[in-house]
């Protein structure tokens, strides 16, 4: 994961499943109302009686199984040689296909309902040994660079704690939104690490870009700042992406939560409308009915 691909294509994968879930939970909410809501893990394509129905979990699955693969063989270089640093990236990988690999089980053999904790407690591995392997990451991510998996880290905390609390309580809405939104922000995190850490044109002024690999700038490398106040420049431009990214998420949910009320207002109206109709209807009948009771 050391290049710009690396960083962009889980990073673009991220976020569209982020968005995906944001706006799924969302509708889910207005539709079935505080009382009803439940927090789901992964959310059908279509209606659950289609063979598209499960097309995410499909999809997190294969494209796990690829990543891991293409981790050990060291992509673009495809050798066989052991690399730290690779194996730790494939790892992260591995639980995400363990996760959707059970989760797609159970709704094969109509057993999520029953195992409905045991997939949480799946998904919340995956953040866990995320934020595991970013901690004692083998390749020295100091300076700059150390500073943006840092953030990272921050990110994927409140993705593990939203995991466990949703799993805990499925009822949540605020848990389940803030999970989904969550795992956005780590996309679009990815992908601005990506630009900012991989492209010489993009990195911070009186920093450079250190190529490694016979200077490919698309091989490992590593962002080095001249002096103090160029150190200090750079990470303030970092927490100010960071929040940046953050406040387009806000305002994503934000208009998608006003997009949705304006359908169930009008039809929490119709109903009303329908009961006070009702109650209106009725009124003449109960009177007629008392002008047909004759006494002897």
């Amino acid at each position: 994961m050391g290049t710009l691909a690396g960083h962009l294509v889980p990073g673009s994968v991220l976020a569209l499943l982020g968005l995906w879930h944001i706006i799924n939970t969302i509708r889910s909410y207005h539709l079935k109302g505080p009382t009803h809501f439940r927090t789901s893990f992964w959310h059908p394509f279509t209606s659950l009686s289609s063979k598209l129905a499960y097309m995410e979990l499909f999809l997190i699955l294969f494209f796990s199984i690829f990543s891991v693969v293409m981790q050990i063989l060291d992509y673009p270089l495809f050798s066989f040689d052991f690399k730290l640093n690779n194996y730790e990236h494939a790892t992260m990988f591995l639980h995400l296909v363990i996760y959707s690999g059970f989760t797609l089980l159970t709704e094969l053999t109509h057993k999520s309902d029953i195992l409905f904790e045991v997939s949480g407690i799946l998904a919340a591995s995956v953040f866990g040994q995320e934020l595991f392997l970013l901690y004692y990451h083998s390749a020295d991510h100091v300076g700059l660079e150390g500073h943006y998996h840092w953030l990272m880290q921050l990110i994927v905390i409140v993705s593990l704690l939203t995991t466990v609390t949703a799993t805990m309580f499925p009822s949540s809405f605020s848990s389940s939104l803030v999970l989904s939104m969550s795992v956005a922000f780590q996309g679009f995190w990815f992908i601005n690490m990506g630009f900012m850490l991989w492209v010489p044109e993009l990195v911070p002024k009186g920093c450079t870009l250190r190529l490694g690999h016979g200077g490919d700038s698309d091989m490992h490398g590593a962002v080095v700042c001249g002096n103090h106040e160029a150190v200090l420049r750079a990470r303030g431009l970092a927490n100010l992406q960071f929040s940046w990214i953050l406040g387009g998420i806000m305002i994503f949910v934000g208009c998608l939560c006003f997009s949705f009320p304006k359908k169930v207002t009008q039809r929490a109206q119709s109903i009303e409308y329908e009961r006070l109709n009702s109650r209106v209807a009725e009124i003449p009948l109960s009177v007629a009915g008392f002008k047909q009771v004759t006494y002897p």
